[in-house]
């Protein structure tokens, strides 16, 4: 059990905690206050585009009529698509509208909790303080993968919150169906409600979110470097917010203005050129090299020991390092069906939690089809 601790253990930054430690036998004591949302982000300050219309919709409705329709309601997306953002603000809409109870917590405090309540015979006390709620959310719940004991925990909870009509809203960077380690009665109660996805934003989106971020922050620039910035930066709002508080950053220490030539010099990084996408085909061919077989003989059936391990490191691959789905992957590896592609990630994610050897060899597999 104590290998699923991926922290120190230590409650939300959110929760107030008062820690009584008595040297000897004694045991720790915790008395700590539910978990709250981050009031930073509120469904004020949430941009709305075509690629996150639908959840955020989804997300206000079940803030006005929690537990009426969307139950429980599963957002999914990419890093930094705004994922923690629109959770954060059913809880703080909630928490300014009326009198729930609310709890917001991440899979890895979630785990960490469970894993000191049972070091310290604390589990009545976990499962007052998560099925008493009138309100769960939980981001990033793909991390309850491979945690058997913590995922046997949160199955009871949702159980108990959803029995008794309580909101459950669940984040994810990727749809219920692609948890290839996530118990299945879990990934099934997953789908119950209404699933939502978050796209990256597009073009308008992105010029949006660089105007109302800039006057968030009071930096000033103008609509040139605004523009560049969102032609240049696609991938996610992290990454924008990131690029504009660094030039941010450096015009207030140097006292310069903003211009388009600063943004270039400073972001040479981001916008210095195209970056490479990643493709199935090239992860092919460089698992093909490394393990000195033919790319035909990856997509083939031949079922030698040989081929599959090298094809099995490949497919996974193929799903951790482009944007391709479990169908799009096996029609990549010479037509297999999707469920051979799960199997084949969930297998290679299993055996990495006790292979060193083959953590590494992936890990250089990655760092060589970056730089290809």
């Amino acid at each position: 059990v104590m290998k699923e601790q991926d922290g120190d253990g230590t409650p939300p930054t959110q929760i107030k905690t008062e820690v009584r430690e008595n040297r000897g036998p004694a045991q720790l004591q915790r008395v700590r206050r539910q978990p709250l949302p981050n009031p930073k982000y509120t469904f004020k300050n949430f941009v709305v585009g075509a690629s996150n219309q639908f959840a955020h919709a989804a997300c206000l409705a079940v803030a006005e009529s929690p537990a009426k329709a969307y139950n429980p309601l599963f957002i999914y997306g990419g890093v930094g698509l705004g994922k923690t953002h629109l959770l954060n603000s059913i809880g703080n809409y909630i928490a300014d509208h009326g009198d729930l109870r609310i709890a917001y917590v991440t899979t890895e405090q979630f785990t960490n909790e469970v894993i000191n309540s049972i070091r310290y015979d604390k589990m009545i006390e976990l499962r007052r303080r998560y099925r008493n709620v009138d309100m769960l959310l939980i981001d990033d719940i793909q991390f309850l993968a491979g945690k058997e004991r913590t995922q046997e925990e949160f199955f009871h909870t949702f159980n108990s919150l959803y029995e008794a009509g309580k909101q459950i809203v669940l984040s994810s960077d990727r749809f219920p169906k692609e948890m290839p380690s996530m118990e299945e009665r879990l990934r099934s109660r997953f789908e119950w409600g209404l699933i939502a996805d978050l796209q990256p934003p597009d073009v308008e989106t992105r010029i949006a979110i660089l105007r109302k971020k800039s006057e968030e922050e009071g930096i000033a620039i103008n609509e040139d470097v605004i523009q560049l910035l969102a032609a240049n930066l696609k991938s996610n709002i992290r990454e924008i917010e990131g690029a504009l508080i660094r030039l941010g950053a450096y015009a207030s220490l140097t006292g310069q203005k903003i211009t388009v030539d600063m943004a270039k010099h400073i972001l040479r990084d981001l916008i210095g050129g195209k970056r490479k996408v990643i493709t199935t085909e090239d992860i092919q061919e460089v698992v093909a090299n490394r393990f000195h077989v033919k790319i035909s003989d990856l997509k083939s059936k031949r079922r030698t020991k040989t081929l599959v391990y090298p094809r099995q490191i490949a497919m996974f691959l193929s799903r951790d390092m482009t944007d391709a789905s479990f169908p799009e992957i096996g029609r990549d590896f010479g037509g297999k069906d999707h469920t051979t592609i799960i199997h084949a990630c969930k297998q290679m994610q299993k055996s990495q939690e006790t292979d060193p050897t083959l953590r590494a060899t992936i890990e250089s597999l990655k760092e060589e089809i970056g730089k290809g």
